[in-house]
């Protein structure tokens, strides 16, 4: 299974694409950043985020994009900007017809390092290790991204697997998988 992990973040996202199956050591494609400059209008970086996520699916091709889901945060202003980026990031996978899987900071540290509350200097850490790299993805957003992206193949198949499993024994509603209009553009008039 071929992950792309998104840490949504507005002025830096990082992004880190792993390949790998559950109980085996996952491998690395690639990692960066996705930066964008403050000067700009909001609806403008959110274009530039757009389009660089939408080049990472067409050069990667995933099976799924994992991305961090938003938590309140003590700054609303930070919490808004990274919310904004990943609704981006879900748009892109979604106009590229791939599914995405959100996983939230504490689960992503808990399966990268055994511990939901490890900081930033553990999970680049344990990213380093798990992934054998010579060394340690910079900066921390790229790390986070690629520990998503581990997260997911490690943890990923069990998830759907249970809620599958909750469906046909009743636990939850059915999630219908339709398939949508490829959207292309704002009509002129």
């Amino acid at each position: 299974m071929r992950v792309l992990g998104i840490d949504p973040g507005l002025t830096r996202c990082g992004w880190g694409v792993v390949e790998g199956r559950p109980g085996a050591r996952p491998t690395a494609i690639g990692v960066g950043v996705i930066r964008t400059m403050a000067e700009l209008d909001l609806e403008l970086r959110l274009l530039e985020l757009h389009t660089a996520v939408t080049a990472l699916l067409r050069e990667h091709r995933p099976d799924v994009v994992a991305i961090e889901r938003v938590f309140t945060q003590n700054n609303k202003g930070t919490a808004m900007g990274t919310a904004q980026a990943a609704g981006v990031a879900a748009l892109a996978a979604a106009q590229a017809d791939r599914p995405v899987a959100w996983h939230t900071p504490s689960e992503v540290k808990a399966a990268i390092s055994g511990n939901g509350r490890a900081d930033k200097e553990q999970v680049t850490l344990m990213v380093t290790r798990v992934l054998g790299l010579a060394e340690a993805p910079k900066p921390a957003d790229a790390a986070d991204a690629l520990a998503l992206a581990v997260c997911h193949v490690w943890r990923g198949p069990a998830q759907e697997r249970l809620r599958k499993a909750a469906i046909v024994s009743g636990i939850g509603a059915p999630v219908r998988q339709t398939t949508l209009p490829r959207w292309t553009g704002v009509a002129a008039r």
